[in-house]
């Protein structure tokens, strides 16, 4: 299997022990999951603003703190699974809250006021594009037994590949049942991102330039009730990033000719 060996080179190179190469994967994780949501920073306005704390001029206030908070709730995220941290509905929220901290909002239903910024599940019914997501009233119930059947996964002996099918079904079951009002996508991709932290596998990125094939994987994959054709799209997106950072650190270890540097003047 073509994905399983590029984990092996990954791995066997080092790249991950690299200097800075953990902060600047996370960004990049940052930068791609708030781009599909909607904010226009580029990469290295992200990088700026998670390293130097300076919003880029131009932009709306909103799009940066999507970015700041994103990289809080991946630092989160990453943290709890490499302690072993239990996964568990309050740790979702955990996530979701630190997701919605500074761009939450208020909403006011015939059953009560639901604050996003908390992490709270939604008491109203929610559409996107043309899906339609469970009723509020299955939330719970379905948030409750999709956690259920991941610990049971997470405990038992799985190979690597079935660690990372779990880490993408994980996923699309998070971001199909839609539990909250705002960030379900940026949750979901962190539910991802905690069980490949858990197993220490690479941490995927979904490309914001492929947000359209993203978005029709997930509609198809319902449509079909074929979960291989999301597995399908999300190791063809691992499957280019770890072909990615394995050329980039080739290119880096090549023996430069003469001091390396080129002058231009």
């Amino acid at each position: 299997m073509e994905i399983l060996n590029l984990i092996e080179k990954y791995n066997d190179l080092g790249i991950a022990d690299v200097i800075d190469h953990d902060r600047f994967n996370l960004i990049s994780i940052d930068h791609h999951s708030t781009r599909i949501e909607g904010s226009t920073l580029t990469e290295v306005e992200a990088q700026v603003l998670i390293n130097e704390g300076r919003t880029p001029n131009g932009k709306p206030l909103e799009e940066s703190l999507m970015v700041t908070d994103h990289h809080a709730a991946l630092l989160f995220t990453i943290e709890s699974a490499k302690a072993k941290k239990k996964l568990s509905i309050s740790l979702l929220q955990e996530i979701n809250a630190l997701v919605m901290k500074n761009t939450g909002k208020v909403y006011n239903t015939m059953l009560g006021t639901v604050d996003s910024r908390t992490g709270a599940f939604r008491k109203g019914n929610v559409t996107a594009g043309i899906s339609y997501f469970p009723n509020f009233d299955k939330v719970e119930r379905l948030t409750n037994e999709l956690i259920k059947k991941l610990r049971e996964a997470i405990n038992s002996s799985l190979s690597a590949a079935e660690q990372l099918n779990l880490s993408f079904d994980a996923h699309f079951n998070l971001v199909s049942i839609h539990p909250y009002y705002d960030g379900n996508g940026r949750t979901s991709r962190l539910l991802m991102n905690y069980i490949q932290a858990y197993f220490h596998l690479p941490l995927a990125i979904v490309r914001s330039d492929n947000k359209a094939a993203y978005i029709q994987a997930l509609i198809d994959t319902r449509q079909q009730e074929n979960i291989e054709v999301f597995r399908e799209f999300m190791a063809g997106e691992y499957a280019f990033l770890l072909k990615q950072e394995i050329t980039k650190f080739e290119e880096m270890k090549k023996p430069s000719k003469g001091n390396g540097f080129t002058f231009l003047f």
